[in-house]
């Protein structure tokens, strides 16, 4: 259950505004009603809004948190703006970061070589008071710079967060979604590194793929039977797929199967953890529904993950 940005109302089913990004009431959805920022970047904004059709037009009101903080930008991302994509769009933002952070790790590579990349982009048992690396390794991911790396790993992950992101920020609104990302990648590897050390074996960890496997926990609870075409080709439903998933990495971490082919299996399990109770706080406080059948997804071969499970190139080890 989100909360209007204006009356601060519970709302069982809220508005995300395309111009502002904030959090709307049914009451409060139309710009006009919230002071949206967006009404500041027409040409005409007499003609568009102030049509004759409502007398009861608020031209002044509050300012909502997410405009208001997207006005302090000194950059335009209101309507047909540069950046008017990424207004109240989570999803694609966080997406576009990832790519962003994988040029910046390649610079620092060739600048700096691999000292000054671990120390910025990679969160390791060596140095977990490098506190910055909690975040930033979340959007950082294996660069195939480095013998061992894989382009392939941040492409699993943006199919990801292409196809399921969109669905699970629609229905929890962009900052809830934003909030479930960066707290569940963050969790994700700070776990994998508490694993790491209590079975000494120092580790490094960084990629999205917790946060990936809390977007999927979270539908897997809304909808297990939501259909996603594994390889692009075979229809399954998600339940399946995070039950795979699970089941891996718990025989990894279990010692059943040696080795873990350089994948943090227990990031993985713990950001799909989160995602799964978060899912469930979200179907008990808000009556949501999700679509049967999502076409083109699946987390690239089959979903998040690493070589050997459901698909993907999960969040791997440095």
């Amino acid at each position: 259950m989100a909360k209007c940005d204006v009356c601060g109302k519970d709302e069982n089913m809220p508005y995300n505004c395309r111009h502002c990004g904030g959090t709307y009431c049914a009451d409060h959805r139309l710009p006009e009603n919230h002071d949206c920022s967006g009404l500041q970047n027409w040409n005409d904004p007499q003609g568009v809004f102030d049509s004759g059709f409502d007398d009861n037009v608020n031209s002044g009101g509050s300012t909502s948190r997410a405009s208001s903080l997207m006005n302090k930008l000194p950059i335009d991302t209101g309507p047909g703006g540069p950046l008017a994509y990424f207004r109240g769009n989570a999803t694609y933002t966080f997406l576009a970061l990832m790519w962003v952070t994988y040029a910046l790790q390649a610079a620092a590579l060739i600048v700096g070589g691999i000292s000054l990349h671990q120390s910025l982009f990679v969160l390791s048992s060596q140095h977990p008071e490098y506190v910055w690396t909690w975040v930033t390794s979340v959007f950082a991911h294996s660069p195939f710079l480095l013998p061992g790396g894989s382009f392939f790993h941040i492409v699993g992950n943006s199919i990801v967060l292409f196809f399921f992101g969109p669905l699970v920020e629609r229905y929890v609104g962009s900052r809830n979604f934003s909030i479930l990302f960066i707290v569940s990648g963050v969790l994700a590897g700070l776990s994998q590194v508490g694993i790491s050390v209590v079975q000494g074996n120092p580790t490094a960890v960084l990629g999205a793929s917790g946060a990936a496997l809390a977007i999927m926990g979270v539908l897997t609870i809304l909808n297990p039977g939501l259909k996603v075409y594994l390889y692009f080709i075979l229809p399954v439903p998600i339940w399946l797929l995070t039950a795979g998933y699970a089941v891996i990495s718990i025989t990894f971490l279990s010692g059943a199967i040696g080795g873990g082919g350089g994948i943090a299996h227990g990031a993985h399990l713990v950001g799909l953890v989160i995602g799964l109770a978060y899912g469930q706080y979200v179907k008990q406080n808000r009556n949501v529904s999700a679509p049967n059948q999502l076409q083109f997804g699946g987390g690239g071969p089959g979903g998040p993950g690493g070589p050997g499970g459901p698909g993907g190139p999960g969040r791997g080890r440095f």
